[in-house]
Formats: structure tokens, C-alpha cells, sequence
């Protein structure tokens, strides 16, 4: 049996414009759930720092050490937190300082450097209101109806999400279809 694949290696041209407007979206949703992740480990400052990194770049800073390093204390502070909400917070920080990596190559796993911050976002709410998939849902309408035509645009250039990422997987993939379809 053959299948079909997507040519992963076309290149897809991306701005600095495109880069700093997704972090910039990146950076919005991680700031939405910074504070779960700060109330359950105060004095811990790796989200807030890989979310201001985020800030900064999507201002106009370079795409530099800085960014690298925040994203990976932020997800040592993830793997810390982890499997609550407070892990769920932190994972959006390390999405939104990630976003200005994002690769120009057609990967369906690059959607994740787009929409990441969003889902882990929605996901780190959904846990602090007791698994409330509905609190999730609201939270990824909130994100579609945030993203802005220059995300919407970027995000139409690479192959629709992939599967699999448990309940954050869900979440990136509804976001996208949405995306998508709007």
C-alpha cells in the first residue's frame, strides 16, 4: 500500500513582519495564563521571561540567545510543573518564545510554533476549572477571534495541524480548523 505525502521540504517565505506578528499572538495567549503558572510557584520567573522575550522580539527586538534561552528555562519549568496547569501555563510561555523559530518549510508540526501558545493556554484554563472543556473551547474562540489577518495568512501556508498531542492536541487542531475555515 502507498500513501501520499506532503513535500516537507518546499520552503515557504516568511518575513520578519510574519515572525513578529506570531509572536506577538503567541505572546498575548501565554500572557492570558501567566498567572497559574506564577500563583502554584511564586518567585519563579522562566515563563514570564521566555513570554517577555516574546514581547520584545514581536516589538522589534533581535531573534537571539535571549529568546533560546528563555524558551528552554521556561519549558525546564514546564517539566517542573508538570501535569497541571501550572505546566500547561508554562508550555505557553515556551510556545510564544518559540514562535519567532518558526521554520519556513512546509512541516504540519511548524502549525505548533503558531498555535501553540493558544492551546496550552486554553488547556492550562480548562485544568483550573476542573477539566471544563468548555472553558476550553471559549478560550480557542477568544484566540481565533484574536489572530489577526497576517496570522491567519501565515498559518494558511503550512499543511493543516498534525495528529496526536492528547487534549492540547485537540485544542491546537480545533483552533486551526477554525482558522482555517474563517
Amino acid at each position: 500500500m502507498m500513501a501520499t505525502v506532503a513535500n516537507e521540504t518546499r520552503e515557504i517565505v516568511l518575513s520578519m513582519d510574519d515572525l513578529r506578528e506570531v509572536a506577538r499572538y503567541a505572546a498575548e495567549s501565554a500572557q492570558e495564563v501567566l498567572e497559574i503558572f506564577e500563583r502554584a510557584h511564586p518567585g519563579d520567573s522562566r515563563p514570564r521571561d521566555a513570554v517577555d522575550a516574546a514581547w520584545t522580539f514581536a516589538r522589534g527586538g533581535k531573534r537571539g540567545k535571549t529568546l533560546r534561552d528563555t524558551a528552554w528555562a521556561a519549558l525546564r519549568a514546564a517539566r517542573d510543573a508538570d501535569p497541571t496547569a501550572a505546566g500547561d501555563a508554562a508550555r505557553a510561555a515556551v510556545a510564544a518564545a518559540s514562535a519567532a523559530y518558526l521554520h519556513p518549510l512546509a512541516d504540519a508540526h511548524q502549525v505548533k510554533h503558531i498555535l501553540g501558545a493558544a492551546a496550552h493556554a486554553a488547556r492550562a484554563a480548562e485544568l483550573v476549572a476542573g477539566d471544563d472543556r468548555a472553558v476550553g473551547a471559549d478560550r480557542i474562540e477568544q484566540a481565533r477571534q484574536r489572530a489577526t489577518p497576517i496570522v491567519v495568512d501565515v498559518l494558511g501556508r503550512y499543511p493543516a495541524a498534525p495528529p496526536g498531542g492528547r487534549r492540547v492536541g485537540e485544542l491546537l487542531r480545533d483552533l486551526d480548523r477554525a482558522l482555517r475555515d474563517r
